[in-house]
C-alpha cells in the first residue's frame, strides 16, 4: 500500500506531463504495482545546518533521502524535488541511500571546527523507515555517535528502534540520548491509510515501555494533529504514552507547504470524501485562510482559536498525565576524538 500514486509536477521542472486517451482504452485502468528502487546518494557532507528559529537543534542528519513510509502528510516531500523526483510517489519508492554516512560524520566531528553540541536524526525522513533493516546506517551512525561521545536525538515511527536498543541504553547512562516516538492515530484503518507502512500504534507504545524501561528518555510526538481528523484522539493518544512510559510531549498541527497540499488533498477527497470539505476548512482556520503558513514562529504551531484550543488541550493533558519533566540538556562536555583523553569524561 501506498501513501499516494499520484506523479505530482515538479516545480523544478518547465515540461509538464498530463495523461490523455491514445485510442487503446487505457485510461482508467489499473496500473502496476510500483517496487521501491534504492539508489546511491553520493553526498559530500552528512549534517545539514538549520537557520529555522520553529527548530531547537541547530544541525539535523539524514541517512536516508526519501522515505517508505508512505506518509500522505509528509512536509519533507518538496525536498525530493531537488533531486530531479516528483514528491508524490517518487518520494515513497525512490530512497536515496547515503552509504557513506557513517564516515562522513566521522569526518564531521574530526573536524577542529566542530562544536559539541546534540543533532537531530533525522531531520526529514525517517531514520527507522523500512530501508533501515537492510543497510543499517542508522545503527552505524549510534555507534559513531558514542564513540565520539556526541549527542543525538532521535523522532521516529517506527518500532524498528528497539532494535538498537543495546546501543540507545550505553548512550542514555552518558546523557546522550533522547527519543520520541510519533503516533498520529489510534484508529488501525486511519493508520494505514494516512501512513501505510509505519509501526502500528500498539507498536509505537511498546516501544516506549520498553525504551522507558531501559532507561531511555522517551516522550510522545503527537502529530501532525488534522483538524477535523484524528484531533478527538488527542487525549487517548497522551493517555497511553503515559502509560508507556513517556515523560514528555511535542505536538504539531498540520501544514501543507508547496507540493504537499495538493498530495494530501487527492488523499483525503479519496479516503474521507464525506469530511474533506470540513477538513480542510478547518485546516485553513489555522493557517489564515489558506492550506499553509510558511512564516517562522507560526509555521508549526497555526494560529487562531482552534490552534490556541489545541495548544492549551495537549498542556493541560500533559499536567495530567505527569509529562511535563522538564528537558535535561544532553551532555556536549563529554565530546572527545579517539586517542584523545578526556578527564571528563564518564
Amino acid at each position: 500500500m501506498r501513501g499516494t500514486t499520484l506523479l505530482t509536477q515538479n516545480r523544478f521542472e518547465t515540461r509538464v506531463r498530463e495523461a490523455f486517451d491514445d485510442g487503446w482504452e487505457t485510461i482508467g485502468e489499473e496500473l502496476p504495482v510500483i517496487q521501491t528502487q534504492f539508489l546511491n546518494d553520493q553526498a559530500k557532507s552528512i549534517l545539514f545546518k538549520n537557520d529555522s528559529p520553529d527548530i531547537p537543534m541547530a544541525y539535523s542528519l539524514n541517512m536516508y533521502r526519501g522515505c517508505e513510509h508512505g506518509c500522505s502528510y509528509c512536509r519533507a516531500r518538496p525536498y525530493h524535488e531537488y533531486l530531479g523526483f516528483n514528491a508524490g510517489i517518487d518520494f515513497e519508492s525512490k530512497i536515496m541511500v547515503k552509504h557513506d554516512a557513517p564516515k562522513l560524520l566521522r569526518k564531521a566531528f574530526e573536524n577542529p571546527k566542530w562544536i559539541p553540541q546534540p543533532i537531530m536524526m533525522s531531520g526529514n525522513t525517517d531514520c527507522y523507515q523500512p530501508a533501515e533493516r537492510k543497510y543499517k546506517l542508522t545503527r552505524q551512525l549510534l555507534e559513531v555517535f558514542l564513540e565520539y561521545r556526541n549527542p543525538v536525538s532521535i523522532l521516529t515511527k517506527n518500532a524498528l528502534i528497539l532494535r538498537d536498543l543495546d546501543l540507545l541504553r550505553e548512550l542514555a547512562s552518558l546523557n546522550l540520548i533522547s527519543t520520541l516516538l510519533s503516533v498520529t492515530s489510534l484508529d488501525p484503518d486511519l493508520r494505514s491509510k494516512l501512513e501505510p507502512r509505519t509501526s502500528t500504534a500498539k507498536m509505537k507504545f511498546k516501544a516506549m515501555e520498553e525504551l522507558s524501561k531501559a532507561g531511555i528518555p522517551t516522550g510522545v510526538m503527537v502529530g501532525p494533529i488534522i483538524p477535523g481528523l484524528n484531533d478527538n484522539e488527542v487525549p487517548s493518544i497522551l493517555k497511553q504514552a503515559s502509560e508507556a512510559g513517556a515523560t514528555r510531549v511535542a505536538h504539531t498541527i498540520l501544514r501543507l507547504p508547496q507540493a504537499v497540499a495538493p498530495i494530501f488533498t487527492d488523499w483525503l477527497e479519496k479516503n474521507f470524501p464525506e469530511k474533506s470539505k470540513r477538513v480542510l476548512a478547518r485546516i485553513m482556520m489555522t493557517r489564515g485562510g489558506k492550506l499553509n503558513d510558511p512564516n517562522f514562529g507560526t509555521r508549526m504551531t497555526g494560529t487562531g482559536g482552534y490552534a490556541d484550543y489545541m495548544h492549551q488541550l495537549v498542556h493541560a493533558l500533559s499536567i495530567k498525565y505527569n509529562m511535563v519533566e522538564p528537558r535535561n540538556p544532553l551532555a556536549t562536555h563529554l565530546f572527545q576524538r579517539p586517542g584523545e583523553f578526556n578527564f571528563l569524561r564518564k
